[in-house]
């Protein structure tokens, strides 16, 4: 889809003399030297080893024994940031190239017994043909798979009181209608329909705007032992004449048990 993407819904704003929150678990300081930092979101220990990617500009790093990690790439959009260590949620954020100037304090959480890890790759789904003059065309550099995502996925029988909840690491790319009212992007008349998630034949939500850490609710009756993930992307409300599919980009794909919320009656 010809597209021009100017700003994201990216949980990263103008530095501050002290840390503070972000949002969930991300927090920023502007005294942290240049270095950025990963921590254990409970304790808040710093955390060593952590892997730290950069998926889509084939950079890698590990953090040392203070939780301490330099990012030593080019970022020249909106990037994909990937944080991996063995007892933690694989985590991810979308940060640009003000990184290297405003270091962020990143906390993980520590694995459920009931996490299922779907996927932690990033993933791009559309027909690979948007405009040159895109913001984001730096940043499409996975190889995208079509249309559609699909994933066989094992769920255990939830007992009362829990809800299973799909969970979007990172999400970027999207032109939907909401997306351009938030100004997320700078088309002037066109947009595309949301992403669609299905499960087990079922549709159970929508992605409309770019961001992190999205979450979608699995209805209990639609859960088996075996079951089937479908994500479908968007297509261009405006062309009719041919298919024109949105690209878009998806990182660390979960789905996590949690204790169920009931709405007041």
């Amino acid at each position: 889809m010809h597209k021009l993407f100017i700003a994201f819904l990216v949980f990263i704003f103008p530095s501050f003399a002290i840390a503070q929150t972000i949002s969930g678990n991300v927090r920023e300081d502007n005294f942290l030297n240049k270095k950025s930092v990963i921590i254990d979101s409970e304790t808040e220990k710093a955390i060593e080893g952590a892997k730290v990617y950069l998926p889509n500009y084939g950079f890698s790093t590990s953090t040392d024994k203070n939780g301490r990690f330099e990012l030593n790439a080019n970022i020249e959009d909106k990037a994909i940031l990937q944080v991996e260590k063995s007892g933690y949620r694989p985590f991810s954020i979308t940060v640009d190239k003000s990184i290297t100037e405003r270091p962020l304090k990143l906390g993980i959480e520590r694995l459920n017994a009931s996490d299922v890890f779907v996927d932690s790759g990033v993933y791009h789904l559309g027909d690979d043909v948007y405009s040159s003059n895109s913001a984001n065309c730096y940043q499409f550099k996975a190889k995208p798979i079509g249309p559609y995502y699909s994933k066989k996925i094992k769920i255990n029988k939830l007992t009362n009181g829990k809800q299973a909840v799909i969970v979007f690491g990172s999400v970027i790319g999207l032109d939907t209608k909401l997306a351009k009212e938030l100004g997320q992007n700078a088309i002037v008349s066109v947009y595309s329909s949301p992403v669609e998630i299905i499960f087990n034949g079922q549709k159970i939500g929508e992605l409309n705007m770019n961001g992190d850490n999205q979450q979608i609710v699995i209805p209990n009756g639609l859960i088996r032992g075996n079951n089937d993930l479908t994500i479908r992307t968007g297509k261009n409300l405006f062309q009719y004449n041919y298919i024109d599919y949105d690209d878009m980009e998806f990182a660390n794909l979960r789905i996590e048990v949690r204790d169920k919320v009931f709405a007041n009656k």
